[in-house]
């Protein structure tokens, strides 16, 4: 699939709250760093830790997000499914196109075209927050190593173009493996910059591949849930192919 950044953004209402509220007392500028070999190792070590040739393996993979978003992806036609409230698109992710019903009734001209455009917002932001790790080295990406007074390193991912918010920035928290442990948000949609979220609940695909289904922001909680993948449609729960509408 192209690859688009996210609209990690936080589609959730609550989440922009807490955002604003925490910026009253945490808004920190964003750091700099040193980009580079050391950077790039760095990013490669939480590729590993992650999985990403496994992820990379992975077909087709189904879950649900906050805000009652549910995915189904084929990774490898660049094909998702996305349904909400009633509403299902089948959308081809490169060409940003696809078809949409309403309530089992096909939608025709700009009603569809709506629906295709939100489920692709949806789908960029959802998709970020699944597995974020595996984008550290998109096209337009930079990586910088950034160096703490205590001797720890944390690694920093810019994004400056593509996909639905570019110019955002990440600073991941790594444990000893490389896994993420947490990471700090300078992005378009908040106010404020270096909000935490917490990468936590980490679940292993039958690939290998390793996804974190738990965030802590404040107060709050972004679990996505009926996460499955794997090589085949039996794999995350289906006997049929759900996009053949497009075929």
């Amino acid at each position: 699939m192209r690859k688009v950044l996210k609209w990690a953004g936080l589609t959730l209402g609550a989440l922009l709250i807490v955002g604003i509220v925490a910026g009253v007392v945490a808004h920190q500028p964003l750091p700099k760093g040193k980009t580079g070999a050391e950077a790039d190792q760095l990013a490669r070590k939480m590729l590993l830790a992650t999985g990403k040739e496994a992820w990379d393996s992975t077909r087709y993979v189904r879950w649900s997000f906050p805000g009652g978003h549910h995915y189904v992806w084929d990774k490898f036609r660049e094909y998702v499914q996305v349904e909400w409230n009633g509403k299902k698109v089948l959308l081809h992710t490169p060409a940003q196109r696809g078809r949409a019903w309403e309530e089992g009734a096909e939608l025709q001209g700009e009603a569809a075209a709506k629906r295709i455009r939100q489920a692709w917002a949806f789908f960029c932001n959802d998709s970020f927050w699944l597995n974020a790790p595996a984008k550290a080295f998109d096209p337009g990406t930079t990586r910088e190593l950034i160096e703490a007074g205590d001797g720890k390193q944390s690694l920093l991912v810019r994004y400056s173009g593509g996909g639905v918010t570019p110019g955002d920035s990440y600073l991941w928290e790594l444990d000893e493996q490389g896994l993420p442990v947490s990471w700090k948000m300078w992005v378009s949609v908040l106010p404020i910059g270096g909000l935490e979220a917490s990468w936590e609940g980490w679940t292993t695909l039958e690939t290998g591949a390793r996804l974190a289904t738990r965030h802590k922001i404040g107060f709050l909680t972004i679990e996505a849930t009926g996460l499955s993948g794997g090589g085949s449609l039996q794999s995350v729960g289906l006997g049929q192919d759900p996009f053949l509408p497009l075929d």
